[in-house]
């Protein structure tokens, strides 16, 4: 009889075998061992000694070269050979089955093959089977043998929590792809589960597998076989160690398998055949940082999936040592370099509370205040870890880790509540490299309950602006007089001398000039030209005051309401360091009445000396100057500087190539959590200013004591007009009303201006006054606009992702849209529209990208049969890309297929 060899994969039985060719691995046949039976193992009940029979043969030959020769075979139904197996020890099975007891002689064994040497091994075997017998050995064993198996778990979760922490012997029983596997764990020596579970930190390719709906074969993904035979080669039947890290959201294990040699989700990750999956980065802690490593050595191997991968971050400019010059929000700061240049950037993976969530908007301002605390004026190390390329009017914009200390300010954010992580697309490597701490900590401060998750409502602080008018100037001037040194913030440099500045322990907000001295005047608009040196002492007072934390002497007030006195940076006077700089003039009258006529003259006198600044091409025998012997022109401006667009950093609108299309501004203010339509303002210099200037006098009219009486004279109409107080931050806004609900004594009112929605108790309305605010004062600002070319799914948890996705991305930020046209009557804004018009079928611009392709992409929508943008090639794309990585709706295969 002919001698084969093979490997052997795995073992069904203690009497049957699963052999692959040692050099073509897929090639697989199954052997059972001649004139032998063993007890079964059934998913209804295994018989008495199976597990045990099963295991003896398991531990000898899985994984290993061994010789076989067919001594019969029966073809009648399922042909299935029967034959002998010598290993490269030189056992030989059945013979050590045998003679252990783990498996019995056949009653009909003498007639399956009556040739010599089967009669002789035959033999042989009548005498191993009655030796293990009479020495009571496995299978003839009086007692034991009971295996209770089961294959449900009732309560995951409780399960996890009884094991957690804890590590599990366990077999792998079957292997279904490179994440994915069965395995019996073993509870106690009598107690087995076997059960599904998932490899924790990886997501691998899908492999070859059939739809039990439709009978459909689905093919795999690209290295999806070849992570099945990866893991399958080490764990298939071997023992492992399971630890237990969590469930998933279908109730499934997701566990850490280790064999001798470690994690197996490392080995198949350096191999390039798994990605990790952010998604179990806070079950696995600091374990996960090991993974990246692996996924990343695999990526600059390219290797396995990661063929052709590029690295986005090689043109990244490394590790920056920088000065912070500017906190915008809690997670975008600009910073200058060594060499002067400022960049504005964004922190990396992390995101400010978002303005349109109601419970995170009041944490905005705290959060803010936080980041400015920590980093502004410091110096700190930037690291970059990814670049945005300018785009339709964008500038480039860099994504950083900062550390002050070495502290990670945005780990610090996290970690106190004062920001959230962002779910980065599993493509996207422009991400922090310390996003897994980020994301533990993030779910550290929501079990804790920190600042924006907290249950607690936020204390929103709210600024007095006392330099609204002469008399309330005078008013806090007198009370600021009788302080020295008062702490405040400089919020806003508006020139060189003059300064919007906070006081958290007044609540005040005023502007603030700076006595005794001149500052040249600077440009205010495009069209304004600056006086000589205007601009350097503008930007010099940026760079020294902007944000810092300052003391402030209040000697009197100008005729406008501004404050004048002395502003001391890190316990200097800045007019002093303005003098010395060369950027501003002394005013002998304002510099006597200060008392610091001395200090201001001999900084003057030293710049002069020094030809700095203005006194570059200074004589001292010319006839003196006798223009600082006038008024005090910045102490006595009658046109402060006070453009809303200027205190915000606006830059103006965004300018786009000229093209046929048309393109505008916009910001998003709302996502319809019921269509996904955008609720917008389109942002040009005179619409922004015509809503800033009509809410700064809806605010002072709602805080008069006339007004502040007033009521509804009765129950709100539906359609009705009127003012609103919002929930989040207690102020009156102008609203419509919607529903009303005599009952509960509520309406449903929508925000005209911003497109949210609210039910208000009718205590919280009063009449709209229209003659000043009404809709023929400034129109309704909130226009509806729909991402045109796509459908949205129609099941809750897909559509309620895509609207946090959309918000996410999009909420609060400043985009371009490009206006398609107009939407139907029913056009997905079902009539919500706060101007009662029609809303625009749009593409969204954020940066660069495309935001209806991303959403496509992201298995979030489908394409829609109609829409201008519904034939764009890379919508298209995108929805095959989706449907092929099933993603999103996707997820369960093709929704369009019959």
């Amino acid at each position: 009889m002919p001698i084969s060899q093979a490997k052997v994969k795995s073992v069904l039985s203690g009497d049957t075998l699963v052999l692959t060719s040692v050099n073509h691995p897929t090639q697989e046949r199954t052997l059972s061992l001649a004139f032998v039976s063993a007890p079964r193992l059934r998913r209804e009940g295994d018989e008495p000694f199976a597990f045990a029979s099963r295991d003896f043969l398991r531990r000898m030959v899985v994984g290993k070269v061994v010789q076989f020769t067919v001594v019969y075979n029966i073809p009648t139904g399922v042909k299935r050979d029967y034959g002998t197996v010598v290993l490269q020890s030189g056992e030989s099975l059945p013979e050590a089955a045998v003679s252990e007891g783990w498996v019995k002689l056949r009653n009909d064994a003498g007639r399956k093959d009556d040739s010599e040497d089967s009669k002789s091994l035959l033999e042989k075997l009548e005498l191993e089977e009655a030796r293990a017998k009479s020495n009571s050995k496995g299978l003839w064993a009086s007692e034991g043998g009971t295996i209770e198996t089961t294959y449900d778990i009732p309560d995951p979760k409780g399960f996890f929590e009884q094991w957690k922490g804890k590590s599990l012997e366990s077999i792998v029983e079957r292997v279904l792809s490179g994440d994915r596997m069965f395995v019996r764990l073993f509870l106690s020596p009598t107690k087995h589960l076997q059960t599904l579970i998932l490899v924790a930190g990886i997501r691998a390719p899908t492999t070859k597998r059939t739809n039990t709906s439709d009978g459909k074969e689905q093919p795999a993904e690209p290295f999806g076989a070849e992570a099945l035979q990866f893991v399958e080669t080490r764990l298939l039947q071997r023992n492992v160690k399971v630890e237990v890290q969590g469930v998933s959201p279908q109730n499934q294990l997701i566990c850490i398998v280790k064999h001798p040699n470690g994690s197996i989700a490392e080995f198949i990750l350096k191999a390039g055949l798994a990605r990790c999956t952010d998604h179990h980065s806070t079950l696995l802690g600091s374990d996960m940082t090991t993974l990246r490593q692996a996924e990343k050595q695999a990526k600059d191997d390219k290797l396995g999936v990661f063929k052709g991968h590029v690295d986005t971050k090689g043109s990244a400019a490394g590790v920056v040592e920088a000065t912070v010059t500017r906190v915008q929000t809690a997670d975008t700061i600009y910073f200058r370099n060594r060499s002067g240049v400022e960049t504005r950037a964004s922190l990396s993976s992390v995101r400010q509370p978002k303005p349109t969530d109601p419970k995170q908007a009041p944490f905005q301002a705290d959060a803010k205040e936080f980041l400015r605390k920590k980093v502004i004026g410091k110096h700190v190390r930037i690291t970059v870890d990814g670049k945005k390329a300018a785009a339709d009017g964008y500038e480039e914009r860099e994504v950083v880790t900062i550390n002050i200390n070495d502290k990670n300010v945005a780990l610090l954010l996290v970690e106190t509540g004062y920001a959230s992580v962002i779910r980065h697309r599993r493509d996207d490597d422009d991400r922090s490299p310390h996003y897994d701490e980020l994301l533990a900590a993030e779910e550290t401060a929501q079990k804790d309950e920190k600042g924006m998750w907290s249950s607690k409502p936020a204390s929103v602080k709210t600024y007095i602006d006392y330099s609204e008018n002469l008399q309330k100037a005078k008013i806090q001037s007198s009370v600021l007089q009788r302080q020295k040194r008062v702490p405040a913030i400089v919020d806003f440099v508006k020139s060189g001398s003059r300064f919007t500045v906070l006081i958290p322990r007044e609540n005040a907000k005023l502007t603030f000039v700076l006595s005794g001295i001149r500052a040249p005047r600077s440009a205010r608009n495009p069209n304004e030209k600056a006086e000589p040196f205007g601009q350097e002492a503008h930007d010099f007072a940026n760079r020294r005051c902007m944000q810092r934390d300052v003391e402030i002497d209040v000697e009197n007030t100008d005729k406008v309401g501004g404050f004048i006195g002395t502003l001391y940076i890190n316990r200097e006077n800045f007019a002093k360091l303005l003098l010395e700089e060369g950027l501003a003039t002394v005013h002998a009258y304002s510099a006597e009445q200060s008392g610091k006529s001395t200090e201001l003259f001999a900084a003057e006198q030293k710049a002069k000396d020094a030809r700095k600044g203005m006194w570059l091409d200074f004589d001292p025998d010319a006839t003196p100057s006798t223009a600082n012997d006038t008024a005090n022109d910045t102490a006595n401006d009658n046109t402060p500087s006070s453009s809303s667009a200027a205190a915000t950093g606006a830059t103006g609108p965004s300018t786009s190539p000229t093209k046929q299309e048309d393109y505008r501004d916009a910001r998003v203010t709302h996502v319809d959590p019921a269509t996904c339509t955008l609720k917008v303002q389109l942002v040009s210099p005179q619409t922004t200013t015509a809503l800033d200037a009509l809410e700064k006098t809806f605010r002072t009219f709602h805080l008069s004591p006339s007004t502040s009486a007033s009521s509804l004279s009765g129950p709100p109409k539906t359609g009705e007009l009127v003012s609103a107080r919002f929930s989040v931050d207690g102020e009156w806004y102008r609203a419509r009303v919607r529903r009303n609900d005599r009952e509960a004594r509520r309406a449903d009112v929508l925000f005209v201006d911003y497109g949210n929605t609210e039910l208000v108790s009718w205590d919280r309305l009063r009449p709209l006054t229209l003659d000043k605010f009404g809709p023929q004062v400034l129109s309704p600002q909130a226009v509806d606009a729909v991402l045109d070319g796509l459908r949205w799914p129609a099941r809750g948890e897909y559509l309620t992702d895509a609207v946090q996705f959309l918000e996410d991305r999009l909420g609060g930020r400043e985009v371009v849209l490009r206006v398609h046209g107009k939407t139907t009557a029913d056009g997905g804004s079902g009539g919500s529209g706060s101007g009662g018009g029609h809303g625009l079928r749009v593409t969204v611009f954020e940066g660069e990208v495309d935001v209806n392709e991303e959403v496509v992409g992201e298995g979030l929508a489908m394409v829609a049969a109609a829409g201008a943008a519904a034939a764009a090639t890379g919508l298209k794309e995108k929805e095959e890309e989706a449907r092929r990585e099933r993603r999103g709706v996707w997820e369960y295969g093709d929704l369009t297929e019959d």
